[in-house]
């Protein structure tokens, strides 16, 4: 079938399934293929359960008319989400980065919202599947679109700016992530930027922060809009305070005012590295015209969740949980910032890194050297990664979640303040079961 005909299936039924645990009625059901699952297996199941189209690509499960045989069912969800995308007459806003893009589309979305009808990306949907359901399911009400992009290996960001075709894009920064699938920190670069390449195809336009050189050289000759706190940006910001949340004044480019008179701004996200994100937001929605007054309420109601900066109060003690991803540069900078917080008892809670290849050894006896200058009252490591290391450091290393817990229990800290940082394999968020 020809994406055009499956298009005018989707304008009938615009829902999307692609998990018979989750069947909506009257969507279409597309029967996706991973490592260890075959979805044309349940294609059956899913009909039967209130789908109004099957999209399968093996022969044999094709039944009858409710059946859409295709050459691969994922190239089709792609290229349905393309079509669809090409109907879009709203800005959209492409987002990547190593570090922070999630919690920075989330900024953006709250900030634009107070003038416009935003879709964004839920939760981490920014895969070669995300990408394509994300689209698919913005609609005619919404009036500005941020797409939220990952990669694990170079060509990832070309090939979901061909789905998405965004014509402004945001890379918030570039750090150590996916090293071992983007072959070192150029990798990282190269990968990244390709959605620079897709905006100057498109003679589109970014949104740069000043701070990160490398962007900043790779930007050359794009259409561009600067934020930063050099004095030189289109959109400005200064640091009131880091802690507990980050306070910020800001003003445009060319202001006759002094920054200081141009208004706080004062979020609910910690630690001096949110501050990058904040003014993304902050120079996205200036762009766009809203108010000063919008982008404050736009900034100031954005709560953190999903342990993501999130603060959280259990009995006596603060826990900052950062517990959603973990590489070098993302702990470096948590660990900063948390070193900033005043108290006797600073306890870190830190998971392994992974995707760091031949290199893991060394990043994770780096960020442990760090850790070492800084003199935390207490520091417990998890995983597999740090288990080389645990005769080098007076730290407390532990095979698994569940090794930490047991301490935890027959332990617990009172009257202390915790960064609890990691991936999400590492699922650390169940520290807070135990208090």
């Amino acid at each position: 079938m020809e994406s055009t005909q499956l298009y005018q299936i989707f304008q009938q039924y615009p829902l999307i399934c692609t998990d018979t645990r989750k069947i909506v009625p009257n969507s279409v059901f597309f029967a996706l293929k991973g490592e260890n699952f075959n979805a044309n297996q349940f294609a059956a199941k899913a009909l039967e359960d209130g789908c109004a189209f099957a999209v399968i690509d093996e022969k044999e499960y094709d039944k009858g008319e409710q059946y859409i045989l295709v050459e691969d069912v994922l190239t089709a969800l792609q290229q349905l989400a393309n079509t669809h995308r090409k109907t879009f007459n709203i800005p959209v806003l492409g987002i990547t980065g190593s570090n922070g893009k999630t919690t920075t589309k989330e900024l953006i979305k709250s900030v634009m919202e107070q003038k416009l009808n935003v879709f964004a990306t839920q939760g981490n949907l920014n895969n070669h599947i995300g990408v394509p359901l994300s689209l698919l399911s913005v609609n005619k009400a919404h009036e500005f679109a941020i797409i939220e992009m990952g990669a694990s290996k170079p060509g990832d960001i070309e090939e979901l700016c061909l789905i998405a075709e965004p014509d402004f894009g945001l890379i918030t920064n570039i750090g150590k992530a996916h090293l071992e699938g983007m072959g070192g920190i150029e990798g990282v670069l190269k990968t990244k930027t390709e959605m620079y390449t897709w905006i100057r195809k498109v003679n589109g336009k970014i949104f740069l922060n000043s701070g990160q050189e490398k962007l900043v050289n790779a930007a050359t000759g794009l259409a561009k809009v600067t934020y930063g706190s050099t004095g030189e940006e289109d959109v400005i910001g200064k640091v009131v305070n880091a802690l507990p949340g980050v306070s910020l004044y800001w003003q445009k480019a060319f202001s006759t005012d002094e920054i200081e008179e141009t208004g706080l701004v004062a979020s609910n996200l910690p630690g001096q590295y949110n501050f990058e994100n904040i003014l993304a937001a902050i120079c996205i929605g200036n762009h766009f015209g809203l108010s000063r007054a919008e982008i404050k309420k736009g900034v100031e109601s954005y709560v953190p969740s999903n342990n993501r900066s999130e603060v959280v109060k259990k009995d006596t003690n603060t826990f900052i949980m950062d517990a959603y991803n973990a590489n070098p540069s993302s702990m470096e900078v948590a660990v900063n910032n948390f070193k900033g917080y005043t108290g006797d008892n600073s306890i870190l809670i830190l998971g392994e890194m992974r995707e760091l290849g031949s290199g893991s050894e060394q990043e994770h006896r780096k960020l442990l050297e760090h850790v070492k200058r800084l003199d935390f009252s207490k520091v417990h490591l998890v995983g597999q990664g740090f288990q080389s290391l645990k005769g080098d450091y007076d730290f407390s290393f532990y095979e698994n979640t569940d090794k930490l817990l047991e301490q935890l229990k027959a332990n617990p800290f009172e009257n202390a303040t915790v960064l609890v940082k990691g991936s999400r394999k590492n699922q650390l968020e169940r520290v807070l079961e135990i208090f």
